[in-house]
């Protein structure tokens, strides 16, 4: 384990408060925000951090997440670092605008408090809103409790404004499960944080006037698709900058964070792949059956975009069944979105296990230790099964 360069200060903190702590720490330019539950509570701390003179900020109370989008688009274009955050319904309003972000390879960094997306109307966590964003093109990390969200903001703003990167990045945390749950949370020195993320230094700037320049305005079939080859092969290697970034914060933080992380892997017959807030329960579980004797292990994924198929395909490679969760639904595709990912992975290995999918928790659904034990036990029935029956199944649902 990493030890820590700084000393750090424990303090409670909900989840939001967490990533409020750490945009106070990062210290943006301009923070041009709208309001939405659960993550109103973000940027209504940051802007009191502005109010009373903790940060230099530019604070800009915009009138739609569309906007809000916009007016960091635009703010980061010109060269300075920009931050904004949203959650469902916003993240859907801001569609038009990721596309733009992420094709103007502007390195925006984004808190996403998951929450469904409407109809009917919900404000409670699934994962529908930003698995609906993952291809736009924007980096995506997936935090399990607070401490992950205020570590992995701070690490997105060095991969997001890498040179070799210069991607958008959103970091999200499961809405009121992390955003309104109290617990410790360890904080880095402010200098700390501002030596390690460093100052911002676009290497396009608009604004500058020596050297002008056009950006976006019109790319048709002569130029369109190179524009969009090299944009991928930024997302390609943005992995190689996640990797440094991490093993850097981890000497700072004592944090140690990879794509995914393996809990009683080590002789797991059988597994089960989450992400979010879940990986927790899940864990919990895990050691009660550890205990039972039960073989059995778990693989959280940290980050899905860029999607870590090659450390899922190895780590998998000996296992006989998986179970994998998803906290959103395709309609009718070839599962969920973790599900048809990870299986696609699993599919360029000489050994494929057994797969089963999960949609789960939609809509802010409780997923308890005993629908995670319900889901290990079926799991380890398939290792025995002729076949797998129901590829696609929903876990605690009532019929």
């Amino acid at each position: 384990m990493a030890v820590a360069l700084h000393a750090q200060k424990t303090v409670a903190l909900t989840g939001n408060e967490a990533a409020a702590q750490a945009l106070r720490q990062i210290e943006p330019d301009v923070v041009a925000a709208y309001p939405i539950t659960p993550q109103t509570e973000i940027v209504q701390l940051f802007s009191t951090f502005v109010s009373d003179g903790l940060v230099k900020t530019e604070f800009v109370a915009v009138e739609s997440e569309h906007s809000a989008m916009s007016a960091t688009v635009g703010a980061a274009a010109a060269g300075a670092r920009a931050m904004t955050a949203t959650s469902s319904n916003g993240l859907a309003f801001m569609w038009e605008m990721l596309y733009i972000a992420a094709g103007l390879r502007i390195p925006i960094v984004m808190p996403v408090v998951n929450r469904a997306l409407s109809g009917p109307i919900n404000i409670h966590c699934d994962h529908s809103d930003t698995m609906g964003a993952r291809d736009s093109g924007w980096i995506q990390i997936y935090s399990e409790n607070a401490q992950e969200m205020y570590d992995n903001l701070i690490q997105a703003v060095r991969i997001a404004e890498h040179p070799q990167v210069l991607l958008p990045a959103m970091v999200t945390m499961d809405g009121f499960i992390i955003s309104h749950g109290m617990e410790n949370v360890e904080l880095l020195p402010d200098q700390a944080i501002r030596e390690f993320i460093g100052e911002y230094h676009i290497p396009y700037p608009l604004l500058d006037i020596e050297h002008p320049k056009t950006i976006g305005p019109l790319a048709l079939q002569d130029f369109y698709f190179e524009h969009k080859r090299e944009q991928a092969e930024a997302v390609v290697r943005s992995k190689d900058v996640i990797s440094a970034v991490a093993n850097e914060y981890a000497h700072l933080s004592g944090r140690q964070y990879g794509f995914i992380e393996c809990y009683r892997m080590e002789d797991a017959e059988y597994a089960l792949v989450v992400l979010g807030s879940t990986a927790g329960t899940a864990k919990y579980v895990a050691d009660q059956l550890r205990r039972e004797g039960e073989r059995c292990g778990l693989v959280k994924i940290r980050v899905f975009r860029p999607f870590p198929g090659l450390e899922i395909s190895r780590v998998l490679a000996d296992i006989r069944a998986v179970g994998i969760m998803d906290r959103s639904e395709s309609f009718s595709g070839q599962g969920g979105p973790v599900f048809a990912e990870t299986k696609a992975a699993l599919y360029q290995g000489a050994n494929r296990p057994k797969c089963v999918d999960y949609i789960y928790g939609l809509g802010g659904r409780d997923i308890g230790p005993e629908l995670i034990r319900q889901a290990f036990e079926e799991i380890k029935d398939l290792i025995t099964a002729d076949a797998v029956n129901e590829p696609i199944r929903y876990l605690g649902v009532r019929e």
